[in-house]
């Protein structure tokens, strides 16, 4: 097999793997961000009982779930995705300080996360996250530069290359 074209095939393995982690964190921040704003007043008296954003539960209980769905749009377009891929960890890793957090200091307040996550215990809310923080991490590293991505694509590719 010609290496242009077994480099190619690799690079397209690695992107294909990475689109559907991003794929799996529209579906999470989408469903988490909806769940939050059609019940946002549960939400927000979620929020009011925690001792450090009380004073700014009405805010958070919107401007969280905004800054999820605009996380969600970064990983949906192809010219955004990586900048989405670091705004999902960095979101990931404040939502895991935070679950620790309540962990240590809050145990009995229950999740606000909306939705079917709600369900789940701080512990196991927190290896979800931990599994999502991996997941956006190697999609970082599996998904290439727009630099590779153009130099690859801008290379003329024939078959016999190498031949005479």
């Amino acid at each position: 097999m010609n290496p242009i074209l077994k480099y190619q095939q690799k690079i397209k393995k690695k992107i294909l793997i990475a689109d559907i982690i991003c794929g799996l964190l529209i579906l999470l921040f989408a469903y988490a961000a909806i769940s939050k704003l059609t019940d946002r007043q549960h939400f927000q008296v979620v929020l009011a009982q925690m001792l450090l954003i009380k004073d700014i539960a009405g805010f958070i209980s919107f401007a969280l779930p905004v800054t999820e769905l605009v996380v969600g749009a970064l990983l949906l377009m192809p010219g955004t995705r990586l900048s989405g891929l670091y705004a999902s960890l960095g979101l990931l890793i404040a939502f895991t300080l935070y679950i620790g957090y309540m962990i240590l200091f809050a145990p009995k307040l229950p999740c606000n996360c909306g939705g079917v996550l709600e369900q789940m215990s701080w512990a196991q809310h927190l290896v979800f996250n931990l599994v999502f923080i991996a997941l956006s991490a190697m999609a970082i590293k599996l998904y290439p530069s727009q630099k590779i991505l153009l130099q690859h694509n801008s290379r003329p590719y024939s078959g016999m290359q190498g031949k005479s």
